[in-house]
């Protein structure tokens, strides 16, 4: 996969403050089905910074592999701010990554309902010992505009988290 030059220049400016701090960052990945991992491995030089990362499609995979509770996903569902919770704090416990992200949501063009229409997605960001960042986003286009438009979201994403480590440090 190709990445555009913002995402690419994102990526790249993640990796040097993942650097910076001696982080590496893991991801957990549904409706994105790994290019978020896809446009960071796209960068020479990654294995430096990237750890690993998770496609956990369906609810069996969050359940199984990130350790997400059946009960969020019965209550919540999938595209959902209780489970993108559980899914980057799985990404923690399950790698050796300081820094995570998730995300899942509703590319289309099926799949959306009244309450979750397509488009939407629940993005979360978290650093081991710390607090999660969540956001949702309602985004429109094709799937892959909503594929790609999420790639960009997550990676933005943990820029800010690290940004926010920079001050605070």
């Amino acid at each position: 996969m190709l990445v555009s030059c913002d995402t690419e220049n994102v990526a790249i400016q993640i990796g040097s403050a993942l650097k910076s701090h001696g982080f590496m960052l893991a991801t957990a990945e549904s409706c994105t089905g790994g290019a978020v991992a896809s446009a960071i491995t796209d960068i020479a030089g990654s294995s430096e910074w990237f750890e690993r990362g998770f496609i956990t499609y369906s609810n069996e995979a969050k359940r199984e592999v990130l350790g997400v509770a059946q009960d969020t996903l019965m209550r919540y569902g999938a595209v959902s701010e209780a489970v993108v919770r559980e899914m980057v704090v799985g990404v923690l416990h399950h790698s050796h990554a300081q820094v995570a992200l998730a995300v899942s949501g509703i590319a289309g063009p099926g799949g959306g309902m009244p309450d979750k229409p397509v488009g939407t997605v629940w993005f979360a960001w978290g650093i081991k010992g710390g607090q999660s960042i969540v956001s949702l986003h309602h985004l429109s286009g094709n799937r892959a505009e909503i594929r790609m438009q999420s790639v960009g979201l997550a990676l933005q994403g943990v820029l800010e988290l690290l940004n926010q480590v920079r001050e605070v440090a």
